[in-house]
């Protein structure tokens, strides 16, 4: 059997109706999984949805908004209803912001970050796990971000957030071990999406130019580690952050 493969697993990935979430849920759909592709945006996650559907995979769409308990809870348990239970997650929601320095922030900018990003993890997390318990382990990716280990300037809703994500992941890999589910979290460089539609070529050329391997990271990059980390191939991998970023946190540089 090949270990790489995810033969009929059901997958939820939250923020799947575009951009890196999208490239993740098409690749582990690609790979066997049955995919439960839930985002915020109703027309996103149908349109995601056909089109893993036209592609040979098994998908379905489902609303939720990360940052709302209740929500949350009713996508998990239609997810369960409709696919039969949850053998992995991957908490990809997430939203940007403007920059802005920490004197100019306000409390809404704050809690709106750290609410979709950590605390969406956690409500998807408390919500999915009681199905991963029932059949027996499962696996979980955490979306975090290289911000989230060594910060950004103006940033520092969004690298607070996503270095909580990182705190969470460990913790919950200790606790959910026993239980055969592993934890895990990818912690993304600058990625190619729909993000930077409006920037200039000479602000992507800036950035691009601080990355040693030469280019910005490409959905695929982070879909085919999340794939990995997803699989049985990673058994024995659960705690760890890793960090495709093409060179651009190593010590030194």
């Amino acid at each position: 059997m090949d270990k790489y493969q995810l033969n009929n697993k059901v997958v939820l990935v939250t923020g799947a109706g575009s951009g890196l979430g999208k490239a993740i849920a098409e690749l582990l759909a690609h790979r066997g999984a049955v995919v439960a592709i839930v985002d915020v945006v109703e027309s996103a996650a149908k349109s995601a949805a056909e089109e893993v559907t036209r592609q040979g995979g098994k998908a379905a769409p489902f609303i939720c908004d990360v940052a709302n308990t209740q929500q949350v809870n009713q996508a998990v348990e239609q997810v369960i209803a409709v696919f039969g239970g949850i053998d992995l997650l991957v908490n990809n929601a997430g939203i940007g912001d403007n920059s802005t320095p920490v004197d100019e922030m306000n409390d809404d900018q704050w809690e709106r970050m750290i609410n979709v990003h950590l605390s969406g993890t956690f409500r998807m997390t408390r919500a999915a796990v009681p199905s991963m318990k029932k059949r027996g382990g499962g696996r979980i990716v955490n979306i975090s971000s290289q911000s989230g280990m060594v910060g950004e300037p103006d940033y520092c809703h969004y690298c607070a957030a996503k270095a909580g994500i990182l705190g969470l992941t460990k913790a919950l890999a200790k606790e959910l071990a026993p239980f055969k589910i592993a934890v895990n979290a990818v912690a993304p460089g600058v990625i190619e999406t729909p993000y930077f539609k409006n920037y200039s070529e000479e602000q992507m050329a800036a950035k691009r130019a601080l990355v040693p391997w030469g280019r910005l990271g490409r959905p695929e990059d982070v879909a085919e580690l999340t794939a990995f980390l997803l699989s049985d191939a990673a058994e024995y991998i659960t705690g760890q952050v890793v960090s495709p970023n093409g060179g651009k946190t190593i010590v030194g540089i």
